[in-house]
């Protein structure tokens, strides 16, 4: 096979049983799967032992987190010139492989794709509705976590085509035509492999969360475009790992949105031509700035009476400070560029036009 679809596995035995099944049937002879099991304490491993014989499995001796354990997990797949990173909790029609697979081929300066990501919704009833396995029911709406390709805005904060911070657009086909977007979630994820090995795979400081945006930043920078490929579409279910109101989830993505953007943003201005000296100007004015964005936020938790969040800012940008002194040191030649980049700043254009906002050709 010349396709690896990799799903990174966690404590998530339910959604193995349920989702699982689906890949491996979308799958037959196109692609092997393989599951990466990150020292799971539930029964994930004796699921896959005794339900999933066939599936090929990578258990690694401990929580690796999304970066280190797709960079332990794909490091031991050798002779394959896609790899798909793909979450526990997707589920897949049949044909969702194809388009993605058939876009690669055909688009060789394509180094990133991705299919269109809709809400997978849980039954109450148990039954499966619209395709889904049973408990789960697919939704028409644009799911959270990648929607039809990802961008971010003036200030460095990711938002969607059809998701703008919390909400979300129904999937009526505006977004039906292939694009270049700045980034595809990891939930689905398409790369070639020599991709992943020039860019070095996902950054390990990162351990989960805006990871991806980072790797399809850096692939940009080497002169790979990153595309969404509506012909294929899958359900994502989200919060599987951790909820969207978990402080550890805030912390994680305040930490490493300002990581993401220590990583790229002076090499970016370097590529639309700026000297040196006045890159590193900008990207530090960005990182202030963004930073005192960030600490708006924290004083709004703490008067909401949420000090658990503030908290988790406060710690965020300690943490950041620290890794970014372990930051890999990384070069990039020709210019570049980079796309998906907004001018935009979706967080005030959201509060302005609330729901409107989706209306705008994002």
């Amino acid at each position: 096979m010349r396709t690896a679809v990799v799903i990174l596995n966690w404590n998530t035995e339910d959604y193995l049983r349920a989702f699982l099944p689906g890949v491996i049937a979308s799958c037959k002879g196109i692609a092997d799967v393989v599951v990466a099991d990150n020292a799971s304490t539930d029964a994930s491993r004796d699921v896959l032992r005794e339900e999933f014989p066939s599936v090929k499995t990578i258990l690694l001796d401990r929580n690796y987190g999304f970066t280190g354990g797709y960079n332990r997990a794909l490091g031991q797949l050798d002779n394959y010139d896609y790899f798909v990173l793909l979450n526990s909790d997707i589920d897949v029609p049949q044909g969702w492989l194809e388009p993605l697979v058939d876009w690669m081929d055909k688009h060789p300066d394509c180094g990133i794709c991705g299919p269109k990501l809709h809400g997978l919704l849980r039954r109450a009833d148990g039954a499966g509705g619209n395709g889904a396995p049973e408990g789960y029911i697919r939704s028409d709406s644009f799911e959270y976590a990648g929607a039809a390709g990802g961008k971010l805005d003036r200030f460095g904060f990711p938002f969607c085509r059809g998701r703008v911070m919390g909400r979300v657009a129904e999937d009526r086909g505006q977004y039906d035509t292939p694009a270049e977007v700045l980034w595809i979630t990891g939930a689905c994820l398409m790369i070639r492999s020599l991709v992943w090995k020039e860019l070095g795979g996902l950054d390990d400081r990162f351990f989960a969360h805006c990871e991806e945006i980072d790797l399809c930043w850096r692939a940009q920078l080497s002169g790979w475009k990153v595309c969404v490929v509506p012909q294929s579409t899958v359900w994502h279910l989200g919060g599987g790992t951790l909820p969207q109101n978990s402080p550890r989830k805030l912390y994680l993505n305040y930490r490493n949105n300002l990581l993401m953007l220590d990583n790229n943003l002076l090499h970016t201005y370097i590529a639309e031509g700026y000297t040196l000296a006045k890159a590193a100007k900008k990207s530090a004015r960005m990182l202030g700035i963004r930073m005192l964005i960030d600490n708006l936020a924290k004083f709004a938790y703490i008067c909401s009476g949420r000090a658990d969040y503030a908290k988790a800012v406060s710690e965020a940008h300690r943490d950041y400070r620290k890794l970014r002194t372990d930051a890999p040191q990384r070069s990039y030649k020709g210019a570049a560029e980079i796309r998906g980049l907004s001018s935009s700043a979706m967080i005030i254009s959201s509060f302005l036009h609330g729901k409107r906002v989706l209306d705008k050709d994002l």
